[in-house]
């Protein structure tokens, strides 16, 4: 078996101990966990183990009269909101025999029941097992509460996202002020790198805990030994609590195979994740498609061009919708692989490609179309299949990545998406040639208000310098491409007048407040910007205050990278001869670890897990001892803290076989980045105190 092979089918192993228990059970899961489900198997999987329901974590479901036993899968501790919810559905049931999992370990359950010592057997999940007999309604009745870390999703064969901690972000400066508030003026915290894990809200230790505690049962289940490395505050922290996990010190002594993990601050190459230079069709199709409801990666694919039903323009579809994740077909799981990973022509080819295929298979009077391919080309194809059951049940996995496909490419609002694109490269050449307030100045033509839908080409719309309807930026990619910008500010030339900087600054917040309230409605990302939800509800004190907490925190972005010695730039300008160009950080991580010289990275941190390591690095400093290197062992780990793109999966991809191809590398994350995911958890995530269920 190739090494990570043995890590891509962990979640299904951990799956396999949940599903083991659902035999004539009804099953209820929170959102978290049905989302990894949903890359390791689906529903399908569920009812294939004889469960006789799937239903939403909610305190509106139960069990019915003849429906004697019930399972829970949970990604949060037990107790606080998550216990209320399993004693409602408990208590309206009939149920004499319960089983939950969490995905938190019971050490972590000591932790939040503020217990340190070190207990025998599992006394936090006894005592719950003893509350829901109690629930039941007879003790004599049965309850099993076990730990089941079903925590990743096998999104490829390269990548594992962890859906459970998609809301887990890098600190900011602005998240340092209310860390030092609490503390004693002598013992504040000078930077973001001097921060502990136990000066952190309980809530956000646990998360890290948690995190940690998952890697390390991938780890254990593969009988791996890892060395673990960080760059940035958050992967510190992450990385030094899987490096000191109690339970890795056994396993590290015995391990036969060895692993490097390098942790990666998503906050040191925003310009990255914001930017949409990527080339590539997955991060379209994550874009303008909706998300599937209670999902952070995957996304709804229209079937109604499969049907004969009429589409009735502002209803609710009553048809469920299609998706990216096809774990049945492994037809589909390539295709989706190579959409993934290549750039978009050549994964539009693939997808024409494999559904040309699937038609010739099945006799099916296909026209062979050379040369571009076209929406409406992908669609014609894919209605070959809607009179043939047969046909359309064989191939549905390849035809919802078709139809994706077909729907992103001629989406009323991808052409926004050139736009972005555009005025990113713009940018990016006046960076080296003004100071920041000159380059602010280029914004100022696009923070003017859309157009109404009914007013476009209306002779008032040109008169009011309103922006028309679809295809122009709305608030979500002017706050994209803000991101964008300040992310590099520290590339300008030094202002020779702060003051004209801040009158900039000044006008911008106040074109981009306008802007916010002449939208029609608030798209989801300034529901939760503005804290209303709905746009007769928004004020422009309300919008304004709003705005200008957004640039508080975008002027702290090009600060991220100041505590780096030598990868501290993602910009070369340009020479007179080349023009400027961004410099993907991950590609100077990775040309780094695989320099053929080896050289000892100053920002590249070990993160020592005992006494034998810390003796290492000490004596390192007078002696000539080597300290472990991220490219010492032929399997590493990339842990993107805060997303990861697709067009870096493609990247790491192609540096890993420019210069070290013998290496296999697999990226864990929090989530599959879209540009808009980036504003949402800069401005609108509670990063100090997450939501942990409680």
């Amino acid at each position: 078996m190739l090494p990570t092979e043995g890590f891509t089918c962990f979640p299904g192993q951990m799956w396999d101990r949940v599903l083991s228990k659902v035999k004539k059970a009804v099953v209820f899961m929170d959102d978290k966990c049905a989302e990894s489900l949903h890359w390791n198997g689906g529903a399908t999987s569920v009812f294939e183990s004889g469960a006789r329901n799937l239903k939403p974590f909610s305190s509106f479901e139960a069990g019915g009269e003849n429906e004697p036993k019930a399972v829970f899968v949970v990604s949060t501790l037990l107790k606080g909101r998550t216990a209320d919810i399993i004693q409602d559905i408990v208590g309206l049931s009939h149920f004499q025999y319960c089983v939950v999992f969490t995905t938190v370990a019971h050490s972590i359950h000591l932790l939040a029941n503020n217990v340190t010592a070190e207990l025998e057997g599992n006394p936090v999940f006894e005592q719950f097992e003893d509350k829901l007999c109690e629930w039941m309604g007879d003790m004599n009745y049965t309850a099993e509460v076990m730990h089941a870390p079903v925590v990743f999703a096998p999104v490829s064969p390269q990548l594992l996202l962890a859906p459970t901690f998609a809301h887990l972000f890098p600190l900011l400066p602005r998240d340092l002020e209310t860390i030092n508030i609490k503390r004693p003026e002598k013992r504040r915290f000078g930077s973001l790198t001097d921060v502990d894990l136990h000066s952190l809200s309980p809530e956000l230790q646990i998360e890290i805990k948690s995190l940690a505690s998952a890697v390390n049962s991938m780890f254990e289940s593969t009988s791996t030994r890892e060395e673990s490395f960080a760059l940035g505050p958050m992967s510190r922290l992450i990385a030094g609590e899987l490096a000191n996990h109690p339970q890795a010190k056994n396993r590290r002594k015995t391990a036969p195979n060895k692993a490097s993990i390098v942790f990666i601050d998503r906050t040191l190459d925003l310009t990255g994740a914001a930017g949409h230079h990527g080339d590539s069709l997955v991060e379209k199709i994550l874009t303008v498609l909706q998300p599937l409801p209670g999902h952070t990666t995957d996304v709804q694919v229209d079937m109604l061009e499969l049907t004969n039903l009429q589409r009735i323009p502002d209803s609710q579809p009553t048809l469920a919708p299609g998706c990216l994740a096809q774990t049945q077909s492994s037809t589909a799981r390539l295709l989706w692989e190579t959409m993934l990973a290549s750039k978009q022509k050549e994964a539009v080819m693939e997808v024409r490609r494999q559904l040309v295929e699937a038609a010739s298979k099945e006799n099916l009077p296909i026209k062979m179309g050379l040369g571009r391919v076209t929406p409406e080309q992908l669609c014609s194809y894919v209605q070959l299949f809607k009179s043939n059951w047969g046909a359309l049940e064989s191939h549905c996995a390849v035809i919802q990545l078709g139809l994706a496909t077909a729907q992103t490419l001629r989406h009323p609002t991808l052409p926004r998406w050139d736009s972005c694109l555009a005025f990113e490269r713009l940018l990016l050449q006046a960076l080296g040639d003004s100071d920041l307030a000159g380059v602010l100045r280029q914004l100022l033509p696009l923070m003017k208000p859309r157009a109404a839908k009914g007013e476009e080409g209306s002779s008032s719309e040109s008169s009011s310098g309103s922006r028309s309807g679809e295809e122009e930026c709305g608030p979500d990619e002017l706050l994209v491409l803000l991101v964008y910008l300040y992310s590099l500010a520290g590339e300008a030339q030094i202002a020779d007048d702060e003051e004209e900087e801040e009158k900039v600054e000044r006008e911008l917040i106040g074109a981009l407040t306008l802007v916010i309230t002449r939208e029609t409605e608030l798209s989801p990302l300034l529901q939760k910007l503005t804290g209303c939800g709905s746009i007769e509800e928004l004020t422009m004190e309300r919008a304004h205050t709003a705005v200008e907490g957004v640039f508080d925190t975008l002027r702290e972005l090009s600060h991220a990278r100041d505590h780096l010695k030598q990868l501290n730039s993602v910009y070369t300008a340009s020479d007179g001869v080349h023009q400027a160009t961004y410099r993907p950080f991950l590609r100077q991580v990775l040309e780094e670890i695989f320099h053929p010289d080896r050289p000892e990275s100053p920002d590249i941190e070990h993160m020592s897990g005992g006494l034998t390591d810390m003796l290492k690095t000490g004596f390192s400093m007078f002696m000539k001892v080597s300290r472990p290197h991220p490219s010492d062992h032929a399997l590493l780990f990339l842990f993107l803290v805060g997303g990861v793109t697709p067009s870096e999966l493609r990247l790491i991809r192609e540096v890993v076989s420019a210069h070290k191809p013998g290496t296999q590398v697999l990226v864990l994350s929090t989530r599959l980045l879209r540009p808009t995911d980036v504003p949402e958890l800069l401005f609108t995530t509670q990063r100090l105190v997450p939501d942990i269920g409680v």
